[in-house]
């Protein structure tokens, strides 16, 4: 399961695990019709994909929603917790700073550690699985003004708790996250030349990163090939360190 996977990092991380050979359930809020394209490219790869739709800020759909991904596979190996409220694009945008601090805790910070939680324990009556969250590269050294204070916020809550979950679902169950830095989205790709020139300066790579840049660590810690690795969260920045 990747939440957020109708478009952006999350249709990246769903399409890279495909390509690695697993079955990706597909979750979306609104997005029916990104979201069925991303389970069709995916069925075109070989691999099986059904779209689950759910709103992640009511805490009331939680229970339904994992329910439904279990049933779909009968068990899961993999869940990555990549939903989060848009703050910068959509109409959300224009909220009070109060009201946009609720929104990221109620879909970020709530929808990640309680999902975590129960899926976490469902995994452990597995014997295995993997949980793999979002963060950000500059929640914990700080960035200036209202998204960066809102945002520290919430992501700093979302790594500590990544790395607590870990130590209490080991051995049987692996959890990290992934802290992007400057990743060309929806919002970057509208940015000012201002924003550009300040990626390449904070970037010792002299560029943004690609969503397929965090999908293919999240490939990678998902996989075998990290069976030693969990609590850790995980820069994927280019080299910055600001």
């Amino acid at each position: 399961m990747v939440t957020g996977s109708s478009t952006g990092i999350g249709k990246a991380i769903a399409l890279e695990l495909a390509d690695a050979g697993a079955d990706v359930l597909i979750h979306y809020r609104k997005s029916s019709e990104e979201a069925q394209q991303v389970v069709q490219q995916i069925q075109e790869r070989g691999r099986k994909s059904v779209a689950i739709s759910a709103d992640l800020a009511n805490q009331e759909n939680d229970a339904a929603f994992i329910d439904q991904a279990f049933q779909e596979w009968g068990n899961l190996d993999i869940w990555i917790n990549n939903a989060g409220a848009d703050l910068l694009t959509g109409d959300e945008a224009k909220l009070d700073y109060g009201r946009k601090l609720e929104k990221l805790f109620d879909v970020d910070v709530r929808g990640t550690v309680l999902l975590s939680h129960e899926v976490g324990q469902r995994m452990q009556q597995q014997g295995a699985g993997c949980i793999l969250n979002i963060g950000w590269d500059q929640s914990d050294r700080g960035m200036e003004g209202d998204s960066g204070e809102l945002f520290a916020t919430s992501k700093n809550a979302i790594m500590g708790f990544s790395r607590s979950l870990a130590v209490s679902l080991a051995p049987d169950v692996r959890v990290n996250c992934i802290a992007p830095g400057w990743i060309l989205t929806a919002w970057g790709e509208n940015a000012s030349e201002v924003w550009h020139e300040r990626v390449k300066q904070e970037t010792p790579m002299k560029r943004w990163g690609k969503p397929d840049d965090i999908a293919k660590m999240a490939r990678f810690l998902c996989s075998h090939e990290a069976a030693y690795i969990t609590g850790q969260v995980i820069n994927v920045n280019g080299g910055a360190v600001r």
